[in-house]
């Protein structure tokens, strides 16, 4: 049986922080400093430098999504590291969107080169994780994800399952610390195709 790929999109197949501060800076006049590392720290309306509010935050990036999803480009060599392992494993992409992007995010994912399965996610990802390794069924399932509190959830609902952590942002990676769930922290897909093959040839889960 294939080995199972579950990988997040955003910040990791596809750039979305560097887009959605330009949107927050043409359309609505709000700063993102990407160096904060977080959105309820990051984003200041420019007229008064005061925080965006929480509920703000979540209705921008509900603008944003999927209605501004054509502004996302590829991260490098995302493309070409997901065609040579989609040769050999099953690859599921796991996002946190709300249902209604699903459709949106599989046609944006189309347009470059992308064509996986698509599963939409909102909360912690550990139990969907879980979900889709017990229906794959494989010894060995990889997690890539730019965020810690994903990789902890997974440690927690699917010990078995290898964490890679990336953030493929480069103006964002510097500001954000390894996940310290995660087995591996890589920026670079070239670097984290080796990574994930080599866990794949192993064909041994992770030690819980």
């Amino acid at each position: 049986m294939k080995p199972l790929l579950i990988c997040d999109c955003d910040e990791v197949l596809l750039h979305m922080m560097r887009h959605f501060r330009d949107w927050l800076d043409t359309d609505h006049d709000i700063d993102l400093q990407l160096a904060e590392g977080s959105f309820e720290r990051a984003m200041r309306h420019r007229a008064d430098g005061e925080l965006v509010t929480r509920e703000t935050m979540w209705s921008l990036i509900d603008g944003f999504f999927p209605a501004e999803m054509d502004r996302q480009t590829l991260v490098p060599h995302a493309e070409e590291a997901l065609a040579a392992l989609g040769q050999r494993a099953e690859i599921v992409i796991l996002t946190n969107l709300r249902d209604h992007c699903r459709e949106s995010r599989i046609a944006q994912l189309s347009t470059h080169g992308i064509v996986h399965r698509v599963e939409c996610n909102q909360g912690p990802k550990g139990e969907p994780v879980a979900r889709l390794v017990a229906e794959h069924g494989g010894p060995v399932t990889v997690f890539v994800d730019d965020l810690a509190t994903h990789h902890d959830s997974v440690a927690q609902h699917a010990p078995g399952v290898h964490r890679l952590h990336m953030v493929s942002e480069p103006d964002l990676a510097p500001h954000v610390p390894p996940a310290p769930a995660a087995h591996a922290r890589i920026d670079d897909w070239r670097e984290a195709a080796t990574w994930i093959a080599a866990r794949f040839d192993a064909g041994r889960p992770a030690e819980a």
